[in-house]
């Protein structure tokens, strides 16, 4: 199956602490709903205070200037792309998701 990638920037994150709390109550919601479908793959945030680094193949880690990222990611899988769409608009529409980005 193929794997979809939605991503926040923290940019796109500036809520007040009562909208970040009602933002992790929808969330959490949003990720029971996909694990309950099973099309959740996987989900975090990125440490910005963490320089980013790159990982070869024989396990040598060097660091990377070029590279910038921020916010959160989640990781969907559905059968066919045209479950894609569901799932971008409701992730989209939770009070949390200010903005939709997916490749």
């Amino acid at each position: 199956m193929t794997k979809y990638l939605i991503s926040f920037p923290s940019e796109a994150m500036r809520l007040s602490e009562e909208e970040f709390r009602k933002a992790g109550i929808d969330a959490r919601a949003v990720i029971d709903e996909a694990k309950a479908s099973g099309v959740y793959v996987f989900g975090g945030g990125i440490n910005e205070g963490v320089a980013p680094a790159l990982v070869s193949a024989d396990g040598s880690v060097r660091p990377v200037q070029a590279l910038r990222s921020s916010g959160t990611r989640t990781v969907f899988e559905w059968p066919r792309k045209s479950a894609a769409p569901k799932w971008f608009q409701i992730t989209a529409n939770s009070s949390y998701r200010r903005e939709c980005h997916h490749n």
